[in-house]
């Protein structure tokens, strides 16, 4: 009988050995003083460029692998990142997203909404949105997807719809960042292939069933 030592392990080590680690993300990417994250899981963050300004927007590469919902975790933002954009706006910056589709499936629709925390919707009065009350947050929103629905209130969600992104296609969207009253952590949860209504976005139920 061969006898094999193992080192000795915490209960939560032993769990995991038990029961599989998951899959290592990738490190999260500081740039421009923000710190962003795929730490809550469906796809991995690839690259971050980009000043935030409306020539030079900050420019976030994801490979979106799974098809339910999934939230990109950004930090550090507050009054001492500023406002690049020019707007009201106590904080505020110019985003591209490119997403890849390595999920398998063709995305005929695409939803994006910004919470400041992961479980309820963003209210008016906290601030976050994607550039509320301002010309430059209604017109600089734009995306290869054709047909875009916007909503303020009650929540803060782009709808994107009118395109198919096949398996290894990509999908682009640039639109504002902006809050009254920023916080040290936001997040972008994002729905691909989700099917939109004409006339309201994801309800709690839908992001819930779409959540990992």
């Amino acid at each position: 009988m061969c006898r094999v030592w193992l080192p000795s392990l915490g209960p939560a080590a032993l769990l995991l050995l038990l029961l599989g680690a998951p899959a290592a993300l990738a490190a999260p990417i500081s740039h421009q003083g923000l710190v962003f994250s795929d730490e809550l899981g469906g796809f991995d963050l690839v690259e971050v460029s980009g000043s935030g300004t409306l020539e030079d927007p900050i420019t976030v590469v994801e490979r979106v692998t799974g098809n339910r919902a999934i939230t990109l975790t950004i930090r550090n933002f507050g009054r001492d990142f500023g406002n690049r954009i020019g707007s009201q706006h106590v904080a505020a910056f110019a985003m591209k997203k490119i997403v890849i589709n390595d999920s398998g499936h063709v995305w005929r629709n695409y939803q994006m909404e910004l919470r400041e925390v992961t479980t309820r919707h963003s209210p008016y009065g906290d601030g976050l949105s994607f550039g509320q009350n301002s010309y430059i947050g209604l017109h600089y929103t734009k995306s290869n997807f054709p047909k875009i629905q916007r909503f303020d209130e009650p929540e803060d969600t782009l709808g994107f719809s009118g395109l198919e992104v096949a398996p290894g296609e990509r999908a682009e969207f640039s639109f504002i960042i902006s809050d009254m009253s920023p916080v040290s952590v936001f997040y972008l949860l994002q729905v691909p292939l989700q099917p939109l209504s004409q006339s309201t976005p994801a309800s709690d139920a839908e992001w819930a069933a779409a959540a990992p």
